[in-house]
């Protein structure tokens, strides 16, 4: 049977906002690659399911990372613990690891074990983030801006991470494929036609695997099956 996967990365306050009560009136859920540093405490905030509710603003991905990195407000960005743990009781989110800092180790001008210990750091930090605050944390992760290597994929075996998500999109997810490199590609701004199309080539045996070389050939990436 097909099926789709929806993600989220980072849990930006607008997946509480907006995309939450979309999901609630679908019947759907999706799930949230968390960054642990960035949440915090306090009350729920209003969400475009409740008719008449102020809605806090949420800013666009630019604006939430000036808030994040230069005016160290990312409250208001980001979703809440509670809110977390509302939309996992309301069945719209799974909440997964997407490390503590969302730190890019690789571009970091260290030597190979700092970078080991930073990565190993940020994913037991982030387990212990979501244990104390959702009760559990699963053996699924999503890297940080799509970098990772064999440091980074071993190190993640060696916690119990068993479920790798990249943001590699020439690629198809088949039945006993590498658990460790699962595709998605970005749906950005586009049109619900091009999502159609996009989603029906990436199933199509013929079709997919030809269009995953030329796109991955054109971007120095080495396509997926």
């Amino acid at each position: 049977r097909k099926s789709i996967l929806i993600t989220f990365d980072d849990g930006y306050l607008d997946n509480w906002v907006y995309a939450h009560p979309i999901l609630q009136k679908y019947g759907m859920r999706a799930v949230v690659f968390l960054v642990t540093g960035w949440m915090g405490q306090g009350e729920v905030r209003p969400h475009a399911g409740q008719q008449g509710a102020a809605l806090p603003p949420t800013p666009d991905h630019r604006g939430c990372e000036d808030a994040i990195f230069r005016l160290d407000r990312a409250d208001e960005v980001m979703m809440r613990w509670s809110e977390a743990r509302a939309a996992i009781a309301a069945g719209t989110f799974e909440m997964h690891c997407h490390t503590h800092t969302h730190t890019r180790w690789l571009r970091r001008e260290i030597s190979r074990e700092e970078k080991c210990a930073g990565i190993r750091d940020d994913l037991v930090r982030a387990r212990e983030e979501l244990r104390r605050e959702l009760g559990e944390a699963s053996d699924t992760l999503c890297w940080p801006y799509g970098d990772f290597d064999e440091d980074y994929v071993r190190i993640a075996r060696e916690l119990g991470f068993r479920y790798l998500h990249t943001t590699h999109p020439f690629g198809r997810n088949l039945v006993g494929g590498d658990p460790e490199h699962i595709y998605r590609f970005a749906i950005r701004n586009r049109p619900a036609k091009w999502l159609r199309k996009r989603i029906a080539s990436s199933y199509n045996p013929v079709i997919a695997p030809l269009f995953n070389r030329f796109k991955a050939h054109r971007r120095g990436m080495v396509a997926g099956p």
